[in-house]
């Protein structure tokens, strides 16, 4: 067990490791935010079972030394800006955008909105889909990662793409990363830790590794049009239930949920000798 937990651990820092070795960021720099998560992740499991989250008892759990855990504690924690909120309205936006009749042109693909109007104008869609964030603020932000682009001439905005990636924005990129992969190894996490198979999350994947290079563009598209159909179609159902776009809907809690789909492909003679070596045992 320990074993196949140690493969996975490389795998997945295998990738994030290329994207900090492009990024310049060295390993005594990763270290210190790896303790420091340590650190706060000990203290969050010992004070959700009823221990005191004492340095020493931390020190104990995490291997790190009573000065290091005392440090770090005391440390100011650099957590960075969180994209969900944002990122999530613009994601709502542009998908109301692609489904939405009343935003929608004779073809059936987003129209070419005018800024200002009742119906049928980016104010509007924003406002039915993006909650209270007032709409100059949402094209401003929208424009910024490439998302939109405004005709200032005629007062219009254009959809530029079929998903909210930011294009020009490579820090928003990262923010990104650490929203949506830190969700992928959530749900695998409750599914490895929960006993009872109806609480298991949804987790599925399709994959074959022999495929020729000119059989993907035809699967990309493939993915690129069913996936969007199918998240249009959850899309419609969860704003009848959050409360930024319905502030009439009851409940108690706050809670985030979603689904996410990701393409991927990579050259299979490409893998390192590990990676051939954990296939083959897995």
């Amino acid at each position: 067990m320990k074993n196949m937990l140690n493969q996975a651990i490389r795998r997945i820092l295998k990738s994030l490791v290329r994207i900090l070795h492009r990024k310049g960021v060295a390993f005594g720099e990763f270290s210190q935010i790896v303790k420091q998560i340590y650190v706060e992740v000990s203290e969050e499991v010992l004070v959700a079972s009823g221990e005191r989250p004492t340095t020493s008892r931390i020190a104990i759990v995490t291997g790190l030394t009573r000065k290091e855990v005392a440090q770090l504690r005391q440390g100011e924690v650099e957590k960075g800006h969180s994209p969900t909120g944002r990122y999530n309205r613009g994601a709502r936006v542009m998908t109301g955008w692609l489904h939405d009749t009343e935003f929608l042109d004779a073809s059936g693909k987003a129209a070419r909105l005018p800024l200002h109007g009742d119906t049928g104008s980016f104010a509007a869609l924003v406002s039915r889909y993006s909650g209270d964030m007032p709409y100059r603020a949402m094209l401003q932000e929208m424009v910024r990662v490439g998302a939109v682009e405004l005709d200032e001439a005629s007062a219009s905005v254009q959809l530029l793409g079929s998903g909210y990636i930011p294009h020009g924005d490579e820090s928003e990129k990262f923010s990104i990363l650490g929203t949506d992969a830190a969700a992928l190894i959530a749900t695998i996490d409750h599914n490895l830790t929960t006993q009872d198979r109806r609480q298991l999350y949804f987790q599925r994947k399709v994959s074959y590794d022999n495929l020729p290079e000119e059989a993907l563009p035809a699967f990309k598209m493939m993915v690129e049009k069913d996936s969007l159909g199918l998240l249009i179609k959850f899309n419609e159902w969860l704003a009848t239930q959050d409360r930024d776009s319905n502030p009439q809907v009851g409940g108690t809690g706050q809670m985030r949920a979603g689904v996410g789909i990701y393409y991927f492909e990579e050259p299979v003679a490409a893998q390192s000798e590990s990676d051939k070596r954990i296939n083959n045992e897995n």
